[in-house]
């Protein structure tokens, strides 16, 4: 039963990933800034590449970045309807498919991804990421973290 409750978390974060990016679109001019802090600034930026910016020219790099995320996004959700799993694992995949998701949503609908929270010490700046983006890393991090400890337990021969 736990299953459906993690599962219920995609459109949900789906739905904060859009809400987050429509308020920064609607209130916030392209490469506009609100300072908060020190050290954390709201932002609007457009990622028309992948992670941390990579091939943040544009070109074929839409496409890639549109195509290859849509397949993930089938095998997840093939792999969550049709495998059996560890709530962790569930939590984990759903995590990563709900934030996959709101980009793919941006790339489709507005050729790149809009981020805005920007954290930074002096001129030194982590990119740019959002809600979406929380959701895949904390996800990956979960998958990373569930097979160091599978690693670690002793198999039949230990």
């Amino acid at each position: 039963m736990r299953r459906y409750a993690f599962l219920a978390l995609i459109p949900v974060l789906f739905a904060l990933d859009r809400v987050t990016k429509y308020l920064i679109m609607q209130d916030l001019p392209i490469m506009g800034e609100i300072k908060i802090n020190s050290f954390f600034s709201i932002v609007h930026v457009r990622n028309l590449g992948g992670v941390f910016g990579i091939l943040n020219q544009g070109g074929y790099a839409r496409y890639i970045f549109l195509i290859v995320p849509s397949l993930v996004a089938i095998v997840l959700i093939y792999i969550l309807i049709r495998h059996t799993m560890s709530d962790t694992r569930t939590l984990a995949l759903s995590l990563v498919l709900a934030g996959a998701l709101g980009n793919i949503y941006d790339r489709f609908f507005y050729g790149s991804v809009v981020d805005f929270l920007d954290f930074y010490y002096g001129n030194h700046h982590w990119p740019a990421f959002n809600v979406a983006d929380i959701a895949v890393s904390v996800g990956i991090g979960l998958i990373i973290l569930l097979e160091i400890i599978a690693g670690k337990k002793p198999g039949p021969e230990g």
